[in-house]
């Protein structure tokens, strides 16, 4: 287990600085353009569609509320050099609370990534492992490359994935919403389950990667509304799981997530995988890097 923010204040007051001052305002107000003009000018990949759109080497540079994603210590995602994990014989396996009930929800195309949101009324609840609370699934992230083999955020000692499922849980005890949740400590769990081509294709990655949900999804902002789904059918029968703290791999970059990578891959088809590629949908942040 691995365990692995700033003000500027200017003071001008002489009156015979009043052009000065109207010059400073200007270039504060260039500057300084409220965060939530700035959520979708965003991008896994530097990109031009008429104008600039910064990839991560630029997310802290173009917005100060973003600044951890370029000064952060905690920063996710990361190559986990496995010789340097230590074993931690306490800590229990993790526990996923579903009830044996099949959940339905929505799949939307973000431009970004393929995106699955359960019904709100329908609680899957994670805890165990390093988790002390228990977490509320709000969101199932599917990042995938433009190639086989480079489509995860995360890589074990160097290698990566076709394709990465995140599981994003906000730690509902603490928190009434993901939205607070992510701008405090202890708020989000992340679980990644890697996917690589092969035989005997996961049953739940195949619902939702099948043709005629990708063909209803393929624009941006397009959604379809899913039913019947098995929670249980995307994790794999047996697995281990290595955890460090980190941080939202997205702007604003909140060093507020545990990380939980599943240490056992699971399979998609290579149909699968060259299906997924949606107008106006990004590659991800392991692809483009």
């Amino acid at each position: 287990m691995w365990t692995g923010p700033g003000r500027g204040l200017c003071l001008l007051g002489a009156p015979g600085l009043l052009l000065l001052l109207l010059l400073r305002a200007t270039c504060m107000a260039v500057q300084f353009v409220p965060a939530k003009t700035y959520e979708d000018w965003w991008a896994y990949k530097e990109t031009l569609h008429g104008s600039f759109v910064p990839g991560p080497p630029f997310w802290g540079l173009v917005n100060s509320a973003w600044s951890l994603c370029a000064i952060g210590k905690r920063q996710s995602p990361v190559d986990v050099n496995t010789s340097q994990m230590i074993f931690d014989p306490f800590l229990p396996p993790l526990r996923l609370s579903i009830g044996g009930k099949k959940i339905s929800g929505t799949m939307y195309n973000t431009g970004r990534h393929v995106s699955f949101r359960p019904d709100p009324v329908q609680l899957v609840n994670v805890s165990g492992g390093p988790l002390p609370y228990s977490h509320r699934l709000q969101e199932i992230r599917l990042h995938f490359g433009s190639e086989d083999g480079f489509g995860s955020e995360h890589r074990i000692d160097g290698d990566s994935f076709s394709v990465e499922v995140q599981l994003i849980h906000y730690n509902q005890e603490l928190y009434p919403n993901i939205s607070e949740a992510s701008r405090n400590p202890n708020g989000l769990a992340v679980i990644s389950i890697f996917a690589n081509i092969g035989p005997n294709p996961n049953s739940f990655l195949t619902r939702l990667l099948n043709r005629e949900t990708i063909t209803r999804i393929s624009y941006k902002n397009d959604a379809y509304l899913l039913h019947d789904l098995s929670l249980e059918d995307l994790y794999p029968e047996t697995f281990g799981f290595i955890t460090y703290q980190g941080s939202m791999s997205t702007p604003p970059c909140y060093e507020t997530a545990t990380w939980i990578l599943i240490d056992r891959p699971i399979n998609i088809t290579s149909v699968q995988l060259m299906e997924h590629n949606l107008p106006n949908q990004a590659c991800s942040f392991a692809a483009s890097s």
